[in-house]
């Protein structure tokens, strides 16, 4: 079944493709990838950005939107990734970068192509973990910018997952949250003040 990417807002994109046309934006990066890359480079693939501040007590989530991001690809390969952030005035461009998340993120979305059922791909961070997982929301006509993870959605850690965790290996996001909320939880010292 082929994935629904849902659609970016037209500022984001208008923001990376001004950012990929600047030679002072793209020099600035110091993404190797880009730099060396053959032909106009071009964003694909936007993914919504959602940060899990919380899991409730009631075994929901606190998520929140903190941007888009784009894969860049040029000629026939991802060269690099482009990330925008929200703003007062709407999106802004935000940084281009490579590394381990976006071949990670690039093999994720082709495992999720060859599943049954449809899901619509967003990218979920886990900051006190520094884990990013591809979020496949089982709506896939929904708003990517809204919502948060339900029962029925899966999660996908990325490598470099942390220690314990399979990258790579879906799993129901009632499965993960708790190891999740687990190995984020702190820690509280005998005798330390509540």
């Amino acid at each position: 079944m082929p994935l629904h990417v849902p659609p970016a807002p037209a500022p984001a994109l208008r923001s990376v493709l001004t950012a990929l046309s600047s030679p002072t934006a793209v020099r600035e990066a110091r993404t190797p990838s880009l730099l060396a890359a053959p032909g106009p480079a071009s964003p694909e693939l936007p993914l919504p950005v959602h940060v899990l501040d919380r899991v409730t007590a009631d075994g929901g989530t606190a998520t929140r939107l903190a941007g888009w991001r784009f894969l860049i690809r040029a000629g026939d390969r991802t060269v690099a990734a482009a990330d925008t952030v929200p703003t007062a005035d709407g999106w802004a461009f935000s940084r281009f970068f490579e590394g381990p998340y976006i071949a990670s993120t690039e093999l994720a979305l082709r495992q999720a192509e060859a599943m049954a059922q449809p899901y619509q791909p967003r990218l979920l961070s886990v900051p006190g973990l520094y884990m990013l997982a591809l979020w496949l929301h089982d709506d896939p006509t929904a708003d990517g910018a809204t919502g948060h993870p339900a029962a029925s959605d899966l999660l996908v850690p990325l490598a470099p997952a942390p220690p314990g965790i399979a990258a790579h290996r879906p799993h129901r996001v009632t499965e993960l949250l708790p190891v999740l909320t687990h190995r984020v939880a702190p820690t509280r010292l005998l005798g330390s003040p509540a």
